[in-house]
């Protein structure tokens, strides 16, 4: 089974609360085990991990890391790093190569990443060479590399579960194991 996390990088806690979580959510859904956040947010933990406890899944949220720590770590255990923006090679080309690696860290950042990631990443890979949000490109990159449908993916152990259905909402309130 593949292992992908995100590192968010230059999350600025009085701007991108919203949008911090929302890297996190969309990595969550789309298959990544965690999100390193090198920023002292705790309240990004509290709701990604509330989110965890009431939705399902194993998904973790580790605060205040040491970007070149978590990068290096990584790469001496084997693994890939993926940095996303809107400058690289264009995520199509790479694609495969993404798909193939067993160990991978997606990088995104918020307002400037620090140039040395550029020379840390594996890949630096543009989704689309015009401005985008991190959550599209963490969206696009992880739909697009998945094993399987990462939509139909199922969250152990919670406390609520959707049922699709054609209109109206239909949440059903799972029993207490």
């Amino acid at each position: 089974m593949k292992r992908i996390v995100l590192l968010r990088l230059g999350h600025r806690p009085e701007r991108d609360k919203r949008i911090t979580t929302h890297v996190g959510l969309t990595a969550r859904l789309l298959g990544a085990e965690g999100m390193l956040l090198a920023s002292d947010d705790p309240g990004i933990v509290k709701t990604l991990e509330d989110v965890v406890r009431r939705w399902g899944g194993d998904f973790y949220v580790k605060k205040n890391v040491n970007f070149k720590q978590e990068i290096k770590e990584w790469k001496d255990a084997g693994g890939k790093v993926c940095h996303l923006s809107m400058y690289g090679v264009n995520l199509p080309g790479v694609t495969d190569e993404l798909k193939s690696c067993d160990k991978l860290m997606i990088v995104v950042g918020a307002e400037k990443v620090p140039p040395e990631i550029y020379q840390l990443a594996d890949w630096n890979v543009a989704v689309g060479n015009q401005p985008h949000s991190e959550v599209a490109a963490v969206a696009i990159t992880l739909d697009r590399i998945a094993d399987g449908e990462p939509l139909e993916r199922e969250f152990p152990n919670a406390e609520l579960t959707i049922v699709p259905s054609e209109r109206g909402k239909h949440v059903i309130e799972n029993p207490n194991d």
